[in-house]
Order: C-alpha cells, then sequence, then structure tokens
C-alpha cells in the first residue's frame, strides 16, 4: 500500500515567504509611525477638545498646599465632586473651605498615604460618602535632601511617599475603575525625573524616587493599554522652580526671562488642560519636556555643559 507523503515547499519558498512578510509588517509599521508623527505635530496645533468632567468623582493626594491644592479648588469649580486628602488636617480643610466658597463640592480627609491600612479605610470611606473614584490626582511634593549624605529614615520617608504610595492607592482604586470601565490616572513627577540631580546638593533620593516614579506610570499605561476598559493614565512632569511663589528663596535663575516663576494656580490650570485633553504625558511648562529629552539624548558631557550654562536650580520637591 503506498504511502501519501505531506508536500513539503522547499526551504528557499519559505525564506521569500518569511521576508515578504517581515518586509509588509516594516512598510506596515513606518506607515504607523508616520501617521504618529504627523497627527502629534497637527495635535501642537490643534489640540484635542478637552472633555467635560462634571460630575466625576476627584481624589486629590497632597491637597493642602501647593499645586495640589489648586487643583482641588479648580476642579471643584469645574463640577466636579473632590476628595481632599493630606496629612495636614487644617490645611486640608482650608482648600475644602475655599472650594465650597467657590460654589463646588468638596470634603477633606486626613491620611498618611504611606500606610497601606489608611489607604484603604481612605477610600472606602470616599466611595461610602461620595462615590466611586474615577480620577486620582498624586500630587504630593517631597522635600529634597540638601546633601549627598542621608540617614536611612529620610531615605525611607522619600521612597515612601514617591513610590510606594502610588501602588497602596492603585490596589484600593484601580479594580473599581475597572468594574465602571473608566478612570483617569494622573500622577505628578518633579523634572528629577528627567534629567537627574545638580551639581549643588545631588538630591540622589529624589532623583531615584522620581525616575521610579516615570517608570511606574510608563508601565501603568502599557498593561492598561492592553485591556478593555477606558482608564487613562497621564504622567505630568512637574518643574519644580517655576511652581509657587512661596518657593522663591530657594529658587536660582541664571537666565530669570526665559526660567520665570509660575503661580501654583496656573501651573495647576495648565496640568487640568492637559488632563482633559487625555495626554498621556506632559511638562509644566510644555516646551521643556522636550528640553529634558534632548539632554538625555545628547553625550553626558554636553548635557552637564548646558546645565551649568543655565545653573537653574531649586532646593526641594
Amino acid at each position: 500500500m503506498a504511502t501519501i507523503r505531506q508536500f513539503q515547499p522547499p526551504k528557499m519558498l519559505l525564506r521569500i515567504y518569511s521576508l515578504i512578510v517581515l518586509g509588509l509588517d516594516l512598510v506596515t509599521l513606518f506607515i504607523g509611525i508616520w501617521f504618529a508623527v504627523i497627527l502629534a505635530v497637527y495635535r501642537t496645533f490643534r489640540p484635542p477638545t478637552m472633555k467635560i468632567i462634571h460630575g466625576e468623582v476627584a481624589m486629590v493626594i497632597g491637597a493642602g498646599r501647593g499645586v495640589g491644592k489648586e487643583i482641588a479648588i479648580q476642579l471643584a469649580q469645574l463640577g466636579v465632586i473632590v476628595a481632599c486628602v493630606d496629612l495636614n488636617m487644617e490645611s486640608c480643610q482650608t482648600t475644602v473651605n475655599k472650594a465650597l466658597q467657590l460654589s463646588g463640592s468638596a470634603r477633606s480627609y486626613t491620611c498618611d498615604i504611606t500606610n497601606e491600612k489608611q489607604v484603604e479605610d481612605i477610600v472606602q470611606a470616599i466611595r461610602i460618602e461620595l462615590g466611586e473614584v474615577t480620577m486620582l490626582f498624586h500630587c504630593c511634593g517631597v522635600p529634597s535632601p540638601r546633601t549627598l549624605t542621608q540617614n536611612s529614615q529620610e531615605i525611607r520617608q522619600t521612597m515612601d511617599i514617591s513610590i510606594l504610595s502610588h501602588f497602596w492607592l492603585l490596589n484600593s482604586i484601580l479594580p473599581s475603575m475597572q468594574r465602571m470601565g473608566k478612570g483617569h490616572i494622573i500622577v505628578l513627577s518633579s523634572v528629577a525625573g528627567l534629567s537627574g540631580g545638580t551639581s549643588r546638593g545631588a538630591r540622589i533620593p529624589l532623583s531615584t524616587a522620581q525616575f521610579a516614579v516615570q517608570g511606574f506610570a510608563e508601565s501603568l499605561q502599557t498593561e492598561l493599554r492592553h485591556s478593555n476598559n477606558n482608564i487613562m493614565v497621564t504622567l505630568v512632569h512637574v518643574y519644580p522652580f517655576i511652581i509657587g511663589a512661596e518657593a522663591a528663596k530657594d529658587i536660582r535663575f541664571r537666565i530669570p526671562s526665559y526660567f520665570g516663576t509660575m503661580q501654583a494656580n496656573e501651573a495647576a490650570k495648565q496640568i487640568l488642560d492637559g488632563v482633559r485633553r487625555n495626554y498621556t504625558e506632559f511638562s509644566v511648562p510644555g516646551y521643556l519636556l522636550y528640553l529634558g529629552h534632548i539632554l538625555r539624548i545628547l553625550p553626558k558631557k554636553v548635557s552637564f555643559m548646558l546645565r551649568d550654562l543655565l545653573d537653574t536650580g531649586v532646593d526641594f520637591a
């Protein structure tokens, strides 16, 4: 009885076929890249329409002062129900009172976000009193070391506030966002996450933490883009030497007209504009994000030379 042999194409045909498939994939990739670049340039001149966030429930971490305070107040003015969270109960209540004076809806909560149990309890309390959290703003500032050496407690505090707190908040809030099929997580990062420390007081723990925050946001974006939900993740690079007039004594400028200070309320407005346009990453001010990327591409010696020329810095985040 004759056996039937299965036809096997020659190896040359298989190689040609694989090359054709690879060529088509590369063409598709290049077309996609150019389309994305063209769209990005177009969006520079014609930004996306800002989404309506009226009725959303926003949890603002660090709402007692600075940019976090201004974000909470402006969210309330936009019709958002704001849960103001801060370790300082008095300053947090001051933010709430200001929001209520402007006919907004806000409530204060005291929480140590480095404590996982406290985070769980606060999120549960917000869920019961205000509803499910649909927007999360992490605006905590961390005092940066002024010297190269630190004790272990200061280093641990920097890491706990800057990094670990994100995971405790995510564990408590993300599951409900996934069930609802919507949400927006906004992560604020210092400029130290783009360019590292300055030559005067290296701030190694802070820079390390901010690099980690950037990695956290990018990893979360990658994870969520493969799931069938409508959860946005926005990474905002906030340049510390332009935030808040109260920081003037700690700020130095080589070119004041180019790197001028910015009031916290204006910075908060720019942040909310970018969030409402669903940007995945941007900076305040916007052009400095591209400057940071350019510094990373250039040889390290050139990067140091440019930083020395600008001689711009700040002694805290």
